[in-house]
């Protein structure tokens, strides 16, 4: 009972005790129903997972941290299977795509961007199954450009919404807005990259398909892109003549102190059928998240796109056929590689629409931190169109979903031993793993 009987509760030793026993009951007793009330929600909902953004994926799983202007930024890969050839060497090429200062359609912001690899390899440059630790540390910083933005917002950048969320921001460099984030995400793609490789053979490659107006023809073969021809040219699109005129583009407004935007085409080549669930985890869906992640992009396409729409259902529908290797194939591709949410084992098309860049070095009209009326010219190093570099990013971003769903898949479908069905014709290319082969005959 709570009741403590006692003929002088305040003088008794004995009831004294027994009103504090008592009261360390009660207190107890909301502790717990505190700290239990969350455990009983996650038996009945699941986990409760924190919606902090700096996470992806889901085997396969990538954490990036740093800020633009702090010591450094890297990435925590989680997940990536154990006893893979992998060295720092294939790390460092896909960032060394991703740099600053590369060209001049690119911020000349002078970093080398040289990766650390601190943990999750064996001394002969072999995966352990544990996470993979990366470490860029930011050398070119100039945080005194950014003065004026401590004050002021710049126009459609994300120093207002930083502010309204979480009441501070890092001012310098933009802190986790800036693209410099993105160098967690490409080191992570290469992992990514690597182990889709040697699975199946698969490539990933973007380029640029459209500079404002200036664009890549409808027809354009997406299937016989190679990394030469993108990487043939500053601009990082694999038509000469399209590149030229994207080129003295970018360089006008460049000299104006504006930014310009438009699109970025990545194609995935060898990918197997099956990768991608049905209703909320479909590929597309997927690679949407992925791909509008990235910083600047505004818009996001799969296969006919937005295009699709002018067509009707017989002309839209992807034909089937069966190829000389007896593989069920389709005659088009406006699918872009996948169907219901699953990939078909054709090529996978995706475009991604990036907006141009915020800082611009021409006057604008916004407000204080404070709610005053002023305005602002940005300074600092910036791209004047972010598309050369949102290549790598891209790309990057395309491997990790890819490389997540087929260790989803394979975790699925392939975990028991059951025989394979004889009567369902084998969809989409044949792929070919680059394992050594008497590994293939045990993945076999």
């Amino acid at each position: 009972s709570a009741n403590v009987a006692c003929a002088a509760p305040y003088r008794s030793a004995l009831c004294r005790k027994r009103a504090m026993a008592m009261r360390a009951w009660r207190i107890l007793g909301v502790v717990l129903a505190t700290a239990w009330t969350p455990l009983a929600l996650h038996a009945v909902r699941g986990p409760v997972v924190m919606g902090v953004g700096n996470s992806f994926g889901r085997i396969l799983r990538i954490t990036t941290f740093g800020e633009s202007h702090g010591g450094g930024v890297g990435v925590i890969v989680d997940g990536c299977p154990p006893k893979m050839a992998l060295s720092r060497e294939l790390v460092q090429k896909e960032l060394d795509r991703r740099r600053p200062g590369q060209s001049r359609l690119t911020t000349p912001r002078n970093e080398s961007d040289a990766v650390e690899v601190l943990s999750g390899l064996d001394p002969s440059g072999v995966t352990l199954g544990t996470p993979i630790g990366m470490l860029v540390r930011n050398q070119d910083q100039r945080s005194k450009d950014y003065g004026d933005m401590a004050v002021a917002y710049r126009p459609s950048h994300a120093d207002a919404t930083y502010d309204a969320k979480y009441g501070v921001r890092a001012v310098a460099g933009g802190g986790r807005s800036s693209a410099r984030e993105t160098i967690g995400r490409v080191a992570g793609g290469a992992v990514a990259k690597e182990i889709l490789r040697l699975h199946s053979g698969t490539e990933v490659l973007a380029y640029v398909r459209q500079v404002q107006d200036i664009a890549l023809p409808e027809d354009f073969d997406v299937d016989g892109v190679s990394l030469e021809s993108i990487e043939a040219n500053i601009a990082r699109c694999p038509d000469p003549g399209v590149a030229e005129r994207m080129i003295e583009r970018i360089d006008a407004i460049r000299r104006t102190g504006n930014s310009i935007g438009g699109v970025v085409e990545c194609v995935a080549k060898n990918v197997p059928a099956g990768l991608g669930s049905p209703v909320f985890d479909k590929l597309e869906a997927d690679l949407a998240k992925a791909c509008l992640s990235l910083p600047a992009a505004k818009g996001f396409e799969v296969g006919s796109g937005f295009r699709g729409v002018l067509l009707t259902g017989k002309e839209h529908n992807d034909e089937f056929f069966v190829d000389d290797e007896g593989r069920t194939r389709t005659k088009s591709n406006r699918s872009g590689g996948i169907q219901g949410g699953i990939s078909n084992g054709e090529t996978i098309v995706v475009r991604v629409a990036f907006k141009p860049t915020s800082t611009i070095g021409q006057l604008q009209d916004t407000v204080t931190r404070d709610g005053q009326p002023t305005q602002l010219r940005g300074k600092g190093r910036h791209d004047p169109c972010v598309l050369p570099r949102a290549c790598p990013m891209v790309d990057n971003m395309v491997a990790l979903v890819l490389a997540d769903a087929l260790l989803c898949h394979v975790a699925q479908t392939d975990l028991l031993p059951f025989p394979q069905a004889t009567d369902i014709n084998p969809l989409g290319a044949k792929t070919h793993s680059h394992l050594p082969s008497e590994e293939q005959e045990e993945t076999t």
